[in-house]
């Protein structure tokens, strides 16, 4: 997707090599200049060489250094027509109104550009293995485990057996378990939750489907992943909350629920009608 170049340089420095980092900060700082510029030219321009300009197109998924350019150009009309979402710094003496825009804008942000990284074809991918699955298991640490309750929540409401885990030893015994008709989903912002990593990995020996859910860029958990599907790398000075990552991660299972829903229609308002009229009686009871 050549029109989400600028978007996949910013998420991506810090998987970057050397080459690829002088690259990345050249283009992002003078994008009109380096979306007019021969491979020799940014080659000289970002001190590297022809080779790593090439390499660098490859690692961002692109088919040459044509797409590139492309690319620039279209990031860069983007970036004129629409109004820029900074997610600032929030400062300990901002007010409660402040506090608010400041979160609403990063939300957004954090959709936004996880919807421009997202590849759709690993997202379809994704949406048939776990229509075609047995059970899903999701798999998370940490806010990442709140993600994968609301995961499991959505698909058992329609039907579909699906289970989480909070206790990491449950996690990897129900994990050896698994067959070729099953699904896991790990979910790690960065990548790197070595509990996580090791549980798709004994998935993955057990021949079920894997799905790594996590921030765009190389990072360990994409190595034990069938398919992988990226969000956007968004924080605040608050990073511990994960609160930016939290949303884009639940922006993608929406997008897999969604999917999966629209080819069980039927099936699913019948099931949601059921436990929604089953919910119901047990609030009044």
């Amino acid at each position: 997707m050549p029109k989400m170049v600028l978007t996949k340089i910013r998420h991506g420095m810090n998987s970057f090599t050397p080459s690829e980092k002088k690259i990345a900060n050249y283009i992002l700082k003078n994008p009109n200049e380096a979306m007019k510029l021969s491979v020799a030219e940014m080659a000289r321009k970002s001190n590297t060489s022809e080779a790593s300009v090439v390499r660098f197109c490859k690692t961002l998924g692109l088919e040459g250094y044509q797409d590139l350019k492309i690319g620039i150009s279209l990031s860069t009309v983007d970036n004129s027509k629409n109004k820029k979402i900074i997610h600032e710094i929030i400062n300990v003496d901002d007010s409660p109104s402040t506090i608010m825009e400041k979160m609403a804008l990063g939300s957004i942000q954090a959709i936004e550009e996880t919807r421009q990284i997202l590849n759709p074809k690993s997202l379809e991918k994704a949406i048939e293995a776990i229509d075609s699955a047995e059970r899903i298991y999701f798999f998370g640490a940490g806010a990442s485990s709140i993600v994968a309750l609301d995961a499991q929540y959505k698909f058992t409401r329609i039907n579909i057996p699906s289970f989480m885990y909070f206790d990491n030893h449950i996690e990897i015994t129900s994990a050896v378990h698994l067959t070729e008709k099953d699904v896991a989903v790990g979910i790690s912002h960065s990548g790197r939750t070595k509990d996580t990593i090791h549980i798709l990995e004994i998935a993955k020996k057990r021949n079920a489907t894997t799905i790594a859910i996590t921030q765009y860029g190389k990072n360990p958990i994409e190595e034990v992943s069938d398919i992988v599907l990226h969000t956007a790398s968004v924080e605040n000075n608050f990073r511990s909350g994960a609160m930016a990552s939290r949303i884009a991660q639940l922006y993608v299972i929406d997008n897999l629920f969604i999917g999966v829903a629209c080819k069980r229609y039927d099936d699913v308002n019948r099931y949601l009608e059921i436990t929604r009229k089953a919910l119901e009686f047990e609030k009044y009871r």
